[in-house]
């Protein structure tokens, strides 16, 4: 998600994640002040540091015990950049599996069509005391500060924010991001991996009200804590972790939908009730 908001390629991403990459390499790149990039990256979500004069993410040396994780979701009046807005959006700070800080707001908005009412529940009159997207945006920046982003299917959520950010003036997002969707699909066996359907058969948020930010956001909490659970591979750092979540082999769905079956059982056992039932009557 680097690579369009970036100033290095993509090798060079890979290397900063890994082997780390040198001065050289980035000066060719860069062509400009690499201490002077390094603090509008950190600015931007993205802080690195120089180990043994190569130069890494940050995260290459934090352990999971340490590591800091920011969960977001977003509802918006449409999925276009250039003509819709965001209309809600929520985040989680987790570390170690603990809550530790939470966002939520509306963001006023002059639009939002019935459908998007009908998905959300929510109306324009519901967002005209809401604070300005700007000012939002704003607020949420300083609370994901250089968090590593996580987010069911981040890359929708991910290049929204980014593109609403530059809308109001602001750069946009180079944090470290984590999909949640992937790193179920490698940690938790699943006939689907839409957040509602993991939630109905997994029960993650038994409160939940699907495309509602905060609610959402809970949800992917919860599925993330189960995925941390059960890897089973040695996890040292974030790095680590992104990595495993993109390389990791994706776990065998189930051939058939056990949410479904279970459904069908019911459905049979109605009807073979009523059956029963029916004969009882007419023998009578």
């Amino acid at each position: 998600m680097l690579d369009s908001n970036f100033h290095l390629d993509a090798k060079s991403i890979s290397r900063l994640s890994s082997s780390g990459l040198c001065f050289d390499a980035m000066k060719r790149q860069v062509n400009e002040d690499i201490n002077l990039f390094i603090e509008l990256w950190h600015a931007q979500g993205l802080k690195l540091t120089k180990h043994q004069g190569y130069f890494y993410f940050d995260t290459k040396f934090i352990p999971m015990d340490k590591a800091e994780f920011c969960i977001v979701d977003i509802e918006t009046n449409g999925s276009k950049y250039d003509k819709h807005q965001i209309i809600e959006i929520a985040a989680v700070k987790v570390k170690n599996g603990v809550i530790t800080d939470r966002f939520e707001s509306l963001v006023k908005c002059s639009e939002i069509n019935e459908h998007i009412t009908l998905i959300t529940g929510i109306k324009v009159e519901d967002t005209l005391n809401a604070p300005t997207m700007k000012q939002v945006l704003y607020d949420f920046k300083s609370f994901l500060g250089d968090t590593v982003f996580v987010a069911h299917d981040i890359k929708f959520d991910y290049k929204f924010i980014s593109a609403m950010l530059t809308r109001v003036g602001l750069a946009p997002l180079l944090n470290r991001g984590l999909c949640s969707l992937a790193l179920a699909e490698r940690t938790v066996v699943s006939f689907r991996y839409a957040l509602s359907y993991l939630n109905d058969s997994l029960n993650l948020n038994p409160q939940a009200t699907h495309h509602r930010a905060m609610s959402d956001v809970m949800t992917t909490y919860g599925l993330f804590k189960l995925s941390l659970e059960n890897i089973t591979e040695n996890i040292n750092n974030i790095e680590d972790l992104i990595r495993f979540s993109k390389e990791a082999k994706r776990l065998k769905r189930p051939k058939f939908d056990p949410m479904r079956e279970s459904q069908e059982e019911i459905c049979e056992e109605v009807q073979e009730e009523e059956n029963l039932k029916n004969k009882k009557e007419s023998s009578e």
